[in-house]
């Protein structure tokens, strides 16, 4: 019998995601923490949705909402908002929530601090009418 490793970067992920909490996967679901944005190195690498992160695009990482959700991210020290789709996993590092595209960092204005706290609300899940 043959058994296939996983590689050290895929059990690394796997445990960081069994180490996070839940967070509601329901509409009108709150979560509160920091959000950074794509490096431009992973423009064209393919996400856990399969589909190819595009930064020109407005797509989010989260640790646990179904991919596919649509959520509202608001900086909370300027009030403004976006609406980010998530296609990915991440972000892997503590005190992160969301994993923003180049193009959703822009549009909320965090491109130059590269993190600021946020507001994530969950508008739909995959598989309700509309997701």
């Amino acid at each position: 019998m043959t058994f296939k490793l996983l590689s050290p970067t895929l059990v690394a992920a796997l445990l960081a995601l069994l180490s996070f909490p839940a967070f509601a996967s329901h509409p009108g679901a709150v979560q509160t923490g920091i959000a950074s944005y794509y490096h431009d190195s992973l423009h064209g690498n393919r996400t856990a949705s399969g589909q190819i992160y595009d930064k020109s695009k407005m797509s989010a990482a989260h640790k646990s909402l179904p991919l596919g959700s649509r959520v509202r991210v608001t900086d909370t020290r300027t009030g403004k908002s976006i609406v980010v789709r998530v296609n990915d996993r991440g972000p892997f590092i503590k005190g992160r929530i969301i994993d923003l595209s180049r193009r959703a960092a822009q549009k909320l204005g965090i491109i130059r601090r590269g993190i600021t706290p946020v507001k994530v609300e969950v508008l739909n899940v995959v598989g309700e009418r509309g997701a």
